[in-house]
């Protein structure tokens, strides 16, 4: 039976895979992925808890983490369109370079 502690593993790995893509990459679309990553692996483990303990908890913190992640969507995306239509690339070191 699968139980707590393994869907915590395949949470805390998934995490884990995401710092390493933010922390190693220096593609803009590769970090903004691994953030979501990031927190697609706070969902797993907050439904895995509300699973366990039968409540509706962390059930409605995914939706909020959701909602959240959606504005990070539509912020993120404009950020690394604006960045491509100046200098025709999406390096993160391209960043420090645009000035309004």
């Amino acid at each position: 039976m699968i139980g707590l502690v393994h869907y915590l593993v395949v949470s805390a790995l998934l995490f884990g895979l995401g710092v390493l893509g933010v922390l190693l990459q220096r593609n803009l679309l590769v970090t903004y992925m691994s953030l979501e990553l990031m927190l697609n692996a706070a969902n797993l483990a907050l439904v895995a808890f509300s699973r366990f303990n039968r409540g509706l908890d962390g059930q409605v913190m995914v939706f909020f983490v959701i909602t959240v992640a959606a504005a990070e969507v539509a912020v993120g995306l404009a950020l690394i369109v604006a960045l491509f239509r100046r200098k025709q690339t999406v390096g993160v070191d391209d960043l420090t370079d645009m000035k309004l």
